[in-house]
């Protein structure tokens, strides 16, 4: 837990919200304290005024904390007012029942990608990627649509940030590498995961762009190298753009929010 010192009480209390939510269940102090930076006082402050705030719930009886109700109404408010989500929905549900593929739709949260809805097939693939989860940016097909139409200024910044670990053997590890291939992205108008962050998973990705270039997220058919090669990906291409397209002037007419970056 690394709140920035500028910060203040504030950035402690809301990185010890990522904390708890980063551990995915229910968890005692100790645990918190093991891997805090902060005294035990000044961490169980922090819980109080959290728990008091309604941004933790704590359960006496087991004795642990736990992403509290607050916190769901103002996720509820947030994927209604920041997200892509409600304004993409029919699009998606249209694409996913023409295509019978996994549809993915996602945002930038710091370089990386924020999944924000997602359709499944009749018969799901058991993959990484849920509304939700926080995706890598290099290597995954939806990151590198995103990255690739952004300012080159932005777009630098965020590819230097990227971690390159290697989670395939056809994982890009260097900034070098991704930049390269986002200029190839820029040209094509789309991205492929090649089996870049899970073994088997391929996809075809774009961009969802605001009339003016900007990026507001990115669109993608995610299939199984069992069903699809990557060359046969290529058949989806028309399909995702018109959808990208209309998602982009729904979320103009919308007036959506500036991207995370």
């Amino acid at each position: 837990m690394t709140a920035k010192k500028s910060d203040g009480t504030v950035g402690k209390a809301l990185d010890l919200l990522d904390k708890v939510a980063e551990i995915g269940r229910p968890v005692r102090f100790s645990e918190l304290l093991a891997e805090s930076e902060h005294p035990k006082a000044t961490l169980y402050r922090l819980l109080q005024t959290l728990t008091n705030q309604g941004m933790l719930g704590y359960d006496s009886e087991r004795q642990v904390y736990s992403m509290g109700v607050r916190l769901v109404r103002l996720a509820h408010a947030a994927w209604q007012q920041s997200s892509l989500a409600p304004i993409a929905r029919p699009l998606l549900d249209q694409l996913s029942l023409k295509l019978g593929e996994t549809i993915h739709l996602g945002q930038l949260d710091h370089g990386q990608v924020l999944y924000v809805d997602k359709r499944n097939p009749a018969a799901p693939l058991n993959m990484f990627s849920d509304a939700g989860k926080i995706g890598p940016g290099y290597c995954t097909g939806i990151g590198k649509a995103m990255l690739a139409f952004l300012p080159q200024e932005q777009r630098d910044r965020l590819v230097q940030q990227q971690s390159y670990h290697k989670y395939t053997n056809s994982t890009l590890t260097s900034a070098q590498a991704l930049c390269e291939e986002l200029i190839e992205i820029r040209a094509q108008q789309v991205a492929f995961d090649r089996e870049e962050h899970e073994p088997n998973i391929i996809c075809i990705a774009a961009p969802i762009l605001s009339s003016a270039k900007r990026v507001y997220g990115g669109l993608s058919i995610t299939t199984s190298t069992s069903r699809y090669s990557l060359a046969e990906l290529e058949k989806f291409k028309p399909d995702l753009l018109e959808t990208a397209k209309q998602i982009g002037l729904l979320a103009e007419s919308w007036h959506f929010p500036e991207t995370n970056s």
